[in-house]
């Protein structure tokens, strides 16, 4: 590989022979072993952190549910106040 000098790419050499692709199961292999690599960096939280994690998850659940409700309240306003009541009788 030879670095291309005005854009910084990589650009591979015309007389290089490319290297060989893993086979199917070699690149499973490689895969798994990656996986169980990155499970060894998690770090788990405290039970302090989780109770203070899932205080923060349910606090906003319960202001996003209350934001919702809001608007579901408002779009019921605006559209009797445009509509008139539904089923109220006609003159």
């Amino acid at each position: 590989m030879v670095q291309d000098e005005p854009n910084g790419e990589l650009v591979a050499k015309r007389d290089v022979p490319r290297e060989k692709k893993p086979g199917f199961f070699a690149r499973i292999a490689v895969f798994v072993r990656q996986v169980f690599a990155e499970l060894r960096k998690v770090v788990t939280p405290t039970r302090s952190e989780l109770l203070k994690f899932t205080a923060v998850v349910l606090g906003f659940v319960v202001v996003m549910m209350a934001f919702v409700y809001g608007l579901d309240v408002l779009f019921v306003w605006v559209t009797t106040a445009v509509f008139g009541v539904p089923g109220g009788s006609v003159p």
